[in-house]
């Protein structure tokens, strides 16, 4: 009851704001205000609000959260291991049982990379060129810039 009654006071001091708003020419403001103070109203005229009250005064219901909350735990801690381990027990049981089955691949001795075909872009001794050389690709460019 008292609940109804803080709703309906609130959505009245909504509705009175936006008739003030909507005085003073900003009608867009207004509208939204009147829709945002419409919305307490209407839960009361749905029964939501009762139904709130009830819940909330409920030790029955706030036992059901509890049982919610243990069981949504347990849901989220078990697929966090299961996810560790590497998927269901029975695809854990296939995998090793495939395991077993092909100790050895059957072309582990060729290499896994191929026959080295890319040749390397420069030699690993390249010749440094000198500093001077260095210095002067640098005058350019700040010369460049205008630096």
């Amino acid at each position: 009851m008292i609940a109804e009654t803080v709703c309906s006071a609130v959505a009245a001091a909504g509705l009175g704001i936006a008739a003030i708003t909507a005085y003073r020419k900003r009608f867009l403001a207004a509208a939204r205000m009147t829709a945002y103070s419409l919305v307490p109203l209407g839960l009361v005229m749905t029964g939501v609000v009762d139904w709130l009250a009830d819940t909330a005064f409920s030790p029955t219901a706030w036992a059901g959260f509890g049982v919610l909350g243990v069981s949504w735990l347990l849901f989220a801690s078990t697929r966090a291991v299961e996810r560790r381990r590497g998927g269901t027990r029975k695809e854990r049981k296939e995998a090793r049982s495939a395991g077993q089955r092909e100790a050895v691949a059957p072309q582990a001795s060729a290499p896994s990379l191929g026959a080295g075909t890319r040749q390397a872009s420069r030699p690993a001794t390249a010749p440094r060129a000198d500093a001077g050389d260095d210095f002067s690709d640098i005058e350019a460019i700040l010369k460049k810039h205008g630096i």
